[in-house]
């Protein structure tokens, strides 16, 4: 399927033709059928050649351009509508205005009423005012819609136009702009839209806001359909969502897959950022939201939207002065994550940053490290070294390696290394994956969560107060050295966590350690008593004390060892 959509003047024909290429009837309301005035969008479709074509038709009044830029937002190709007998008026200009801040680049002119007047003036006129575009050099036909002359060639024409358009990628991550939202009794909320890209199939589950909602059924051209492959116009009914949650600049997402921001940096194209100081209304894919407007430079500005939108870098939009009835200025987002401008001279600066060609490896400069699927979700190809699923900037890598080098080097010499966790915060690494590969090539290791020279152990003076421990704990397994003890060993909190991570002590509670193996052999002694036991008379098996007991029986609750009964008593499980 292929999706056209008309722009033009008021009157000049637009829903006419509609009517006259596919018999059917593109106003929907009746207000529109009997006041000969197209208000809202309308849809109809047809065969031509060996597509389907689907036709988004625009109203052409001035009240009614925001309905016409939720149509055009998400237009591949146009069929720009011009009268004979009128030729190129103010809403011409403001609709090709609208095109092109868009970066509609495929379109086909079509010169209605021929019957009324020579078209090859308005042909003229209206070419050389579309050449100077996005749309550059079109074709045009001349057609009327009262005869029917020329609607053979139109339809040709068409054929070739939908011919060159590009092929879509069924696999891309789908990114459905709503234009309309209805409910059919029985079936409850659908949607409609133009898919650009991507493919939605019965049963999938996609974002809405912040809420996922699962299709429950499909419509193209229709027709029931299991899947719809763009680019095509859709119909969606969406399981268990209200018809008042909603409505018309809303977006349907591939979950996890879209970055969405009321915050992003842009190149302006039609007016510099000087000029945007008035009240504006931004305008992308079918949404259209109040927008502030920040300079950074000549032709660069920081937008701020009423309203978080799904965004990518090289999505195309527009600002528009309603007050004025202009389109204000197009723009080219660079770039949905952009960095807070609170010190002074920040957004002069940020205005140079955004004049470098590659602005993945800018944002990954500023970053350090980016999952790649982040850059896919901004709409950057991930550049940088690949550490697993992350992209990290060369020069920042080089030098957390140094500092990390040095941090594991000065690290408390009592303690067999440095635990990952600290040495994560030490380097401000966003997470501890990235430990390893940074750590590599330093001539370190992480071995049993520290990070330490290969093969080192612990320091001399704790490894004679661990053989002090060890041979209490050999004589009595269960009992504990207080704290006292383990201070005056000089056993403290970083020198105990060591010898944990080395297995060579266990922590049962806060200030409470024992062997390494104290588990297997505490269960063993519990399996001679008869079951159920009391913790006393576990305790006196064990020969230990309250302080150990009571946490060391929850362990081994919490590790299915032993089973509370819920009267006081456990037994063993094994």
């Amino acid at each position: 399927m292929r999706v056209i959509v008309t722009a033009g003047h008021v009157d000049h024909g637009k829903s006419t033709l509609v009517r006259r290429l596919t018999g059917m009837e593109p106003d929907r309301w009746a207000e529109e059928r009997r006041r000969g005035l197209t208000i809202d969008l309308g849809f109809a479709w047809t065969r031509i050649g060996e597509e389907d074509v689907a036709f988004v038709d625009v109203p052409g009044h001035e009240r009614f351009v925001p309905n016409m830029l939720a149509g055009a937002g998400p237009a591949p190709a146009v069929l720009f509508v011009v009268a004979a007998d009128e030729g190129w008026m103010p809403q011409s200009a403001e609709h090709l205005a609208a095109l092109d801040a868009f970066g509609v680049r495929r379109g086909l002119l079509v010169v209605t009423k021929a019957d009324r007047a020579d078209p090859a003036a308005a042909a003229a006129l209206a070419r050389r005012e579309i050449a100077a575009t996005s749309l550059g050099e079109v074709p045009s036909v001349a057609v009327s819609g009262t005869t029917g002359a020329g609607l053979d060639r139109l339809r040709a024409a068409i054929g070739d136009l939908t011919a060159r358009l590009p092929s879509p990628d069924p696999d891309a991550d789908v990114r459905l702009w709503i234009d309309r939202a209805f409910t059919v009794s029985g079936a409850g909320t659908v949607v409609t839209g133009t898919l650009a890209a991507g493919t939605i199939a019965a049963g999938d589950e996609l974002l809405l806001g912040s809420a996922r909602v699962k299709v429950r059924a499909l419509q193209a051209l229709g027709e029931p359909r299991d899947r719809v492959g763009a680019v095509a116009r859709v119909a969606v009914n969406l399981r268990g969502t209200a018809r008042g949650d909603v409505g018309r600049g809303d977006v349907l997402l591939t979950p996890g897959r879209w970055r969405t921001t009321a915050e992003f940096d842009v190149r302006l194209r039609g007016a510099g950022a000087a000029d945007l100081h008035r009240e504006l209304v931004l305008h992308l894919g079918t949404a259209a939201v109040p927008v502030r407007v920040r300079p950074l430079g000549t032709d660069t500005a920081r937008l701020t939207t009423a309203t978080p939108l799904p965004l990518r870098t090289g999505d195309r939009g527009l600002v528009r002065d309603p007050g004025e009835h202009r389109i204000a200025a197009g723009f080219d987002v660079l770039d949905v994550d952009p960095p807070a401008l609170s010190r002074r001279g920040a957004a002069r600066a940020r205005g140079r940053e955004l004049t470098e060609p590659d602005l993945a490896r800018v944002y990954l400069r500023r970053k350090g490290f980016v999952p790649a699927a982040d850059f896919a979700a901004m709409g950057l190809r991930p550049v940088g070294e690949r550490l697993g699923e992350w992209c990290a900037d060369e020069e920042r890598l080089t030098e957390l390696r140094a500092q990390a080098a040095s941090v594991v080097r000065a690290w408390d010499s009592t303690a067999a290394g440095v635990p990952v966790e600290a040495l994560r915060q030490r380097l401000g690494l966003p997470a501890a994956e990235l430990v390893v590969p940074v750590v590599r090539g330093t001539g370190f290791e992480v071995a049993g969560g520290l990070v330490r020279r290969p093969g080192a152990g612990l320091a001399p003076a704790v490894e004679k107060a661990l053989g002090v421990v060890a041979k209490r704990l050999a004589e009595h397994p269960f009992r504990a050295p207080e704290a006292d003890e383990l201070r005056a060993l000089g056993l403290g909190r970083r020198e105990l966590a060591a010898a944990v991570r080395l297995g060579r002590l266990t922590v049962v509670a806060d200030g409470v350690v024992l062997g390494a193996d104290v588990e297997k052999r505490a269960v063993e002694e519990l399996c001679r008593l008869p079951q159920p036991f009391t913790v006393s008379e576990a305790r006196k098996a064990l020969d230990s004390t309250r302080r150990v007991m009571i946490p060391l029986l929850e362990r081994l609750d919490a590790a299915g060892l032993t089973e509370p009964l819920g009267d006081g008593t456990r037994r063993t499980t094994g």
